[in-house]
């Protein structure tokens, strides 16, 4: 028998990716997208910071553009970050998988719990981040926060000329699905064997784990976790800040 005792789920340590490595073509030309300002700083600081105020948050991990690694470090010194939580600043790959690939390489020993979590959600709440955190550190090996749809959803067949109309090909009973955000979380070694095996194009890190037959579940997501993709989301965020400051000095 082993002498080596596993950590309590108590003592798990949790570690966030965020990869930012993107050019964010949606939100027109300029600055890669996580380095666009929202309330005069940086969408990817705000994201840090979500992710490093979660006490369970010691370590997080920023998956840079190869050309602006230098630029996202100092960044990251010029702004107030939590002293609890350490910082570490990567390049990043050519697709958002290698991206994830390269943070997860970097993560020293002891880490248990990770969590991958989009620069484009800015303002998720804390009570988010740790809602994944304790799914995992309850058993779960693969956990998305998700919202309830509010619109139908209809399936299509794509047009063949983008602007043509497209037949519906059914109408999925919308009770069912739900809108998934980020921070996923996971334990470790399943997220490392997921981007070991998997080399199919995914859009979630989650849906990795689904292929390997991973169980992956769901907790309540939230209306702010929003994914900024647009300049109108733009707009949406900084009024989320601006209502953030007059209720909670934010």
């Amino acid at each position: 028998m082993s002498d080596v005792s596993l950590p309590s789920p108590s003592e798990a340590r949790t570690a966030a990716v965020i990869p930012a490595a993107g050019r964010g073509v949606r939100l027109g030309p300029g600055a890669p997208k996580a380095l666009r300002a929202l309330n005069g700083t940086p969408m990817l600081i705000h994201a840090v910071r979500a992710m490093a105020a979660s006490r369970a948050v010691s370590l997080v991990v920023v998956v840079a553009p190869p050309d602006d690694t230098a630029e996202v470090k100092t960044l990251l010194d010029a702004h107030a970050l939590p002293e609890r939580t350490d910082f570490l600043v990567v390049p990043g790959g050519d697709s958002r998988q290698e991206s994830v690939k390269y943070g997860l390489d970097a993560l020293p020993p002891g880490i248990d719990i990770v969590l991958v979590h989009d620069a484009a959600r800015p303002l998720v709440p804390v009570d988010t981040v740790d809602a994944v955190i304790e799914a995992v550190r309850d058993g779960a090996l693969a956990v998305v926060p998700a919202l309830p749809l509010a619109d139908t959803v209809k399936e299509v067949e794509p047009a063949a000329v983008a602007g043509e109309p497209e037949p519906v090909v059914a109408t999925p009973e919308r009770a069912r699905l739900r809108a998934v955000q980020t921070p996923q979380g996971f334990d470790r070694e399943t997220l490392l064997r997921a981007h070991e095996t998997v080399t199919d194009d995914v859009t979630d890190d989650a849906s990795m784990a689904e292929q390997l037959g991973v169980r992956v579940v769901v907790v309540p997501g939230h209306e702010e976790a929003f994914k900024v993709t647009r300049p109108l989301d733009l707009v949406l965020a900084e009024a989320v800040l601006a209502r953030r400051r007059l209720n909670d000095g934010f």
